[in-house]
């Protein structure tokens, strides 16, 4: 259990709250705006009205104590940025910034970020790659290009073993799991693929769409 401060409850910082909340993290969530605070009151520890901005107030949050910083600030780049700095400045272990540019980005990493997520460009990300094929039920993006995809099984490997068809040798991808109603993590070379059953494979995202997604189930 991580003790985690989320600077911002706006839509982002709240469903952020609401799944570290079912992880089990202690949170303390700040925000200027008092309906925001309301909101996410259900899915934190605490929560404060604050001015995240104000050296004097920040000062009192004990920054040193969390594991974590995130800065959700999402409507006001100036207001994140100095966010930023400040957490850095009070000795922040890590710090997590949302930003919506590149030069953003910059900006934040030069102030005192350890990590920028870009939530709008990752979601567009991932509903184009989900999307633009019905063989994709879920998708993960790993570094370097590649990714976990959840993928239906083509007809053409229906009844054979995964050693049978070489899958790592002819496409480059590893199966890691196959699920029947439920996940099954414990795949070998001997394992038998049913065109009725989803599989998770891990490779590169353009080698999974090109070399075997196009294929339609029968």
């Amino acid at each position: 259990m991580k003790n985690i401060l989320i600077i911002g409850a706006g839509r982002f910082g709240r469903y952020t709250a609401m799944k570290l909340h079912d992880l089990g993290h202690q949170i303390l969530a700040v925000d200027k705006d008092e309906e925001r605070i309301n909101k996410i009151l259900p899915y934190v520890s605490k929560a404060q009205i604050g001015d995240s901005t104000d050296s004097g107030y920040m000062s009192t949050l004990g920054i040193r104590d969390f594991d974590l910083c995130i800065v959700a600030i999402g409507d006001d780049f100036l207001s994140s940025l100095e966010t930023t700095f400040l957490l850095d400045e009070l000795g922040a272990r890590k710090i997590i910034a949302r930003a919506t540019t590149g030069s953003q980005e910059k900006f934040l990493l030069r102030n005192g970020a350890s990590a920028v997520v870009f939530p709008e460009r990752e979601l567009g990300s991932w509903t184009a790659i989900r999307y633009s094929s019905d063989q994709i039920y879920n998708y993960i993006e790993m570094p370097d290009g590649y990714a976990i995809v959840e993928t239906g099984i083509p007809a053409s490997w229906d009844g054979k073993k995964i050693g049978e068809l070489d899958v790592r040798g002819r496409y480059g991808v590893n199966i890691l799991g196959i699920c029947h109603g439920s996940m099954d993590m414990n795949v070998t070379s001997e394992t038998v693929l049913h065109a009725d059953e989803h599989m998770l494979v891990l490779g590169r995202i353009e080698v999974i769409q090109k070399q075997f997604l196009t294929e339609r189930k029968g």
